[in-house]
């Protein structure tokens, strides 16, 4: 199963970030390959901005690495107003689409995600979670398929809920899970999650910027 792709020119980069974290907690690649699950090639690229990680793998290295996800975003403008025509680019991870952010970056109650996901694009096959209390999408065009792994505890099973332009669906992104969309010239979606991404874990400063 691949879980990146090749890196688009104008995509942000957060290889740099990721190799400095790293190297501050004195880890090997092995080392990191080993706890993330991925290989050592893989995370070499990503460190040199050659792959795009799909969200599960980027969201566990960042958890090995103990960088908050929320922090790579730090490169797009602060401010209240975030204008049409300069929509800060950010880097979630996924395959085949595009996301931009349009909350201040200060802004922790709420963070609001614009997505352009090309047909075939998505979250990546593999399912992931986030350390938040909610999750609201709203399709503005196209479809987009939220797919929810089965909980082998047998508490809840594996489910698919497709969306169509309009429709809005509200969830737990505790519960794993990915998202794609196969509609034919993609999806925009709106993204809302709350509170934000964590720019900080266990109340630290940011340690790389």
């Amino acid at each position: 199963m691949s879980i990146a792709a090749s890196v688009e020119n104008d995509a942000p980069r957060i290889g740099a970030r990721l190799k400095e974290a790293r190297k501050k907690k004195r880890l090997t690649l092995d080392a990191l390959a080993d706890t993330c699950g991925v290989t050592k090639g893989y995370l070499s690229k990503l460190e040199r901005d050659q792959v795009n990680a799909s969200v599960a793998s980027l969201v566990r290295v960042c958890a090995a690495l103990d960088v908050p996800v929320g922090s790579l975003f730090d490169d797009a403008p602060a401010g209240e107003v975030v204008r049409a025509q300069s929509l800060p680019r950010i880097m979630f991870g996924g395959t085949a689409m595009t996301e931009y952010l349009l909350t201040p970056v200060g802004e922790r109650r709420v963070q609001v995600l614009l997505g352009e996901i090309e047909e075939g694009g998505g979250s990546g096959a593999e399912a992931y979670t986030l350390p938040l209390d909610v999750t609201f999408v709203h399709v503005l065009s196209g479809e987009v398929r939220v797919t929810f792994e089965e909980d082998p505890g047998g508490a809840f099973g594996g489910d698919d809920v497709l969306l169509g332009p309009g429709d809005a669906f509200t969830f737990s992104p505790r519960r794993p899970h990915s998202f794609r969309s196969d509609s034919s010239g993609g999806a925009r979606v709106l993204w809302v999650l709350a509170p934000a991404l964590p720019e900080e874990l266990h109340n630290r400063k940011r340690e790389f910027r």
